[in-house]
């Protein structure tokens, strides 16, 4: 399978993030591709994680399924050939779409980022270890990093276009969304992160912290999209290795991050765009943790 950086399909483009490329079809659905670019530090790299995308997309596709009764969402297919006879100008592209492209219902997008943090940690620790708050609400005292919260917490966040989402309050959020809506996306939020958490620690993954982002579709129900507890939308550890007290090794890009953060301690990285190049084992290794973790979370391996 050969790595993608960018797409080129025979759709109007509507859309460029980070790593997804996003495709109108007509006017009620739309094709998001899930390209091999990373970024990390909000600095998208130059060179491609073979299977990244396809990884991304097919542990989307694992949820979406596992969810099935239990939230309503927009996936239609993650199945190359299955788009392609819903969509027959592609049928020229089935390399660049096998594996990394999900057909979805469209809808109109909530803006608000859903985070969900069942343990402490990243951002949450820090403000946690200095303020004893957690998007200015207090929490319990004498936390230690990578603790247990139970229950989980809901912790809303604006969706940034450029840089780091913003935490917000709960009261923010209503503000923004109505009181109503408020409701319905944190008891969807916990709803999924329940499941999700569960089924997860039966293949040995301690889910720690994920987001979700929600949408109206064309009947007015609110339903869940884009991607679903992904190393990139989540924070996965090993439930064996797990120890309060400290930072857990993760199921992501952390050998990425790990190189980033030594070139810049060298003082050859100013964490601004351009990144250095990386190194190829940096990259292989960067793949093989996503693809671990698609491994972990759906018991199988990844066959595309």
């Amino acid at each position: 399978m050969t790595t993608l950086l960018a797409s080129n399909l025979p759709l109007p483009k509507i859309g460029r993030g980070k790593v997804r490329d996003i495709y109108a079809v007509g006017e009620d659905r739309v094709l998001l591709l899930t390209t091999d670019r990373i970024s990390a530090f909000d600095v998208v790299m130059a060179e491609t994680i073979p299977m990244k995308g396809a990884v991304l997309t097919q542990i989307s596709a694992f949820w979406f399924n596992e969810l099935e009764g239990v939230v309503p969402h927009h996936m239609i297919t993650a199945d190359a050939d299955a788009i392609i006879a819903e969509v027959p100008g592609l049928k020229d592209h089935r390399g660049e779409i096998l594996g990394r492209a999900m057909l979805c219902k469209r809808t109109s997008v909530f803006p608000i980022e859903c985070v969900i943090r069942g343990y402490l940690s990243g951002s949450a620790w820090k403000e946690y270890a200095a303020s004893g708050t957690l998007a200015g609400e207090k929490l319990p005292e004498g936390l230690v990093e990578s603790a247990k919260l139970d229950p989980a917490i809901f912790s809303p966040a604006t969706k940034a276009e450029t840089g780091h989402d913003e935490n917000i309050t709960i009261a923010r959020m209503r503000e923004v969304v109505g009181d109503e809506v408020t409701y319905t996306l944190e008891s969807m939020t916990r709803a999924i992160y329940t499941l999700g958490e569960e089924l997860a620690r039966e293949q040995g993954i301690i889910i720690a912290d994920t987001k979700f982002e929600f949408g109206r579709d064309q009947e007015e129900r609110i339903i869940l999209i884009d991607e679903v507890m992904t190393p990139d939308s989540s924070r996965f550890w090993a439930a064996d290795a797990y120890q309060p007290g400290r930072p857990q090794p993760s199921f992501d890009k952390q050998p990425l991050r790990d190189y980033l953060d030594a070139e810049r301690r060298a003082g050859r990285w100013n964490g601004e765009a351009p990144p250095p190049p990386l190194p190829a084992s940096v990259v292989e290794a960067t793949s093989k943790r996503y693809l671990d973790a698609y491994r972990r979370i759906t018991g199988r391996e990844l066959a595309i």
